[in-house]
């Protein structure tokens, strides 16, 4: 074989080498991260110069309480539970696949076990104060391939103000679905929050449908010789009525998961 013949062999044989090799692979979008806590509730939130990393932290805003609100999974993915004292207190790593992680620190307690898959919207444990923390709020970070991310909610980045009560974020995160019911009673009152002190989002004229997402335990209600503690989370009105004032016989409402 002529050496010009042998170059140009060699150089065909490169060429069809080189589209075997795998392209470098493109970041993983990220999945669409929802807010890390319930459903219609508004919190505030704000950023510290010091953290390491693009951390957000969020505090209630609604007339509801910081301590002990349910903490809800982002976005679907495996639950780890850790515990830092010294640092982050209590808290859950959730892997989602692609290099996204997110981080919730200082839960007063874990709702799910360590290892386990949570959809979006699960709730994974409920807001604290442990570890070094100032006072009960959510520390949420999102994080690529180990490196903290400015924060995006429904792919909408959020700002970082240096105090609270300068930004707020109302959540969509376990809004879909639900059961339907029917309310009964005029001028029934809807509420930010399961307690009678909860700011009034709308009132219900009379008997309504509503589609209830949620329901947890409040302030205690009486009415027509009946009294109960439940409230259902009503999907479509932004927040929350007695149960009382559901068409149902039961207080605690069956099929219905716990905000």
């Amino acid at each position: 074989m002529s050496l010009k013949r042998f170059l140009s062999f060699l150089a065909v044989a490169l060429m069809a080498a080189a589209s075997l090799v795998a392209l470098p692979s493109q970041a993983q979008a990220a999945p669409n991260f929802k807010a890390p806590f319930a459903c219609g509730q508004r919190w505030t939130y704000s950023h510290h110069s010091a953290e390491v990393r693009r951390a957000l932290d969020f505090v209630r805003a609604d007339g509801g309480v910081t301590n002990g609100a349910p903490v809800l999974a982002s976005a679907a993915g495996t639950a780890t539970r850790y515990s830092q004292p010294s640092g982050a207190g209590n808290y859950i790593v959730i892997d989602h696949g692609g290099g996204w992680r997110t981080y919730y620190f200082h839960l007063a307690s874990y709702s799910v076990p360590s290892g386990a898959w949570v959809a979006q919207g699960q709730q994974i444990g409920t807001t604290g104060s442990t570890g070094n923390s100032s006072g009960p709020h959510i520390h949420y970070e999102q994080l690529y391939n180990g490196v903290g991310q400015n924060i995006r909610i429904n792919g909408v980045a959020l700002s970082y103000p240096s105090s609270y009560n300068q930004a707020y974020l109302t959540s969509d995160n376990g809004c879909a679905g639900g059961s339907s019911f029917m309310t009964w009673g005029s001028g029934v009152r809807v509420r930010a929050d399961a307690y009678l002190s909860s700011p009034v989002v709308t009132t219900l004229a009379g008997p309504t449908a509503v589609t209830v997402v949620c329901q947890k335990q409040g302030d205690t209600v009486s009415a027509e010789g009946y009294t109960n503690n439940w409230w259902s989370r009503l999907r479509d009105q932004g927040g929350y009525v007695s149960n009382i004032y559901i068409d149902h016989p039961s207080a605690q409402l069956p099929g219905v998961p716990i905000c």
